[in-house]
């Protein structure tokens, strides 16, 4: 494990995310400020999203979004969380990623989904199905393939310029693709979707199915979730409203929508089933005073034996959301 009592690895994962009555475009370019603001911070990780037809993300490209990140950064590594293989080709991914590679060294990270597109008309037009995901650990195999220069599929093709360069390869999951993770050799990148007990046993699981890998020798696991750090913990839960209401529109009502001001939020007339969505989304986050928070953190890192943390926080006041990441990062040395 590479946290100890004194310091934390502590990463971004940043989705674009779209704020009611703003243009996706300024969702874009406050991504690429943000990656700015959180290196000076000393975050070890900069990661974007790949989302297709959803009003309230804007990123729908990663690896063109990581490309303007890296660039306008120096030190911190840019990556994908994730780009979702089944809806690629691996060759074009390979691709992609070797050109990221090749125009910033050392700084490139491959963080893969096994996801599909979320609605029938999205997949349709990415000429996808429902079973795509089936399909990963052969994408995967051949994804690879392209870097090390074994293409296990297409023998007489070659990915420029993504052979023989080294581009860390991780694989994001929430329970049944930590399996896919450990069989392949690669670090673990894990949120509690699915609740803490299920996150552990996956966890547990792919540390006893690891295979060694020319990626990975050992396993690293990196476990991904909100922190909401303010000056107080009823501000730092007021930072989790605007998320925790989009994602019960989104249960209640199929379509993930721009977050909404707080004050909005609190003051909106819900349903049951949208109050009882509401406040599920509200729960199992880490939030709190910086005290408050590092403590909760640490108390997480022990309990997984991670190896780093992935914050993912969302919220509609920009000000607010990056003092919560300094406030995290004064509050705990970064590993």
């Amino acid at each position: 494990m590479a946290t100890d009592a004194t310091t934390i690895r502590l990463s971004v994962l940043d989705r674009s995310r779209t704020r009611q009555g703003e243009e996706p475009a300024r969702a874009l370019r406050e991504t690429v400020a943000f990656a700015q603001q959180v290196e000076r911070l000393g975050y070890h990780r900069f990661w974007v999203s790949e989302h297709h037809g959803v009003p309230g993300v804007a990123g729908s490209a990663p690896t063109v979004l990581a490309a303007a990140v890296a660039a306008a950064t120096t030190r911190i590594r840019v990556g994908t969380g994730g780009v979702m293989l089944p809806n690629h080709q691996p060759l074009v991914v390979a691709e992609q990623f070797g050109v990221l590679a090749a125009l910033f060294p050392g700084r490139i990270d491959m963080g893969l989904g096994r996801s599909v597109a979320f609605t029938d008309g999205v997949r349709r037009a990415l000429g996808r199905d429902k079973d795509a995901a089936d399909r990963f650990p052969e994408q995967l195999a051949e994804l690879l393939g392209y870097f090390d220069g074994s293409p296990r599929t297409h023998r007489d093709v070659h990915a420029r310029p993504a052979e023989g360069l080294h581009v860390p390869a991780f694989v994001l999951a929430t329970g049944a693709g930590a399996d896919l993770a450990a069989d392949a050799g690669l670090p673990l990148v894990i949120a509690a979707a699915h609740g803490p007990d299920r996150m552990l046993a996956a966890i547990d699981r792919y540390r006893a199915r690891f295979r060694p890998s020319a990626q990975a020798p050992e396993p690293y696991v990196v476990v991904s979730g909100t922190v909401a750090v303010a000056g107080s913990a009823e501000r730092a839960a007021e930072l989790l409203v605007a998320e925790a209401w989009s994602s019960a529109y989104a249960r209640t009502h199929g379509e993930f929508p721009p977050l909404l001001p707080a004050g909005e939020v609190l003051d909106r007339e819900m349903s049951p089933r949208e109050r009882a969505a509401y406040q599920q989304a509200l729960g199992g986050h880490i939030a709190g005073t910086p005290a408050q928070a590092v403590a909760e953190l640490r108390a997480l890192m022990e309990r997984t034996g991670a190896d780093e943390y992935l914050v993912t926080t969302s919220t509609h006041d920009r000000a607010a959301l990056l003092d919560s990441y300094r406030l995290l990062a004064e509050a705990v040395p970064l590993g």
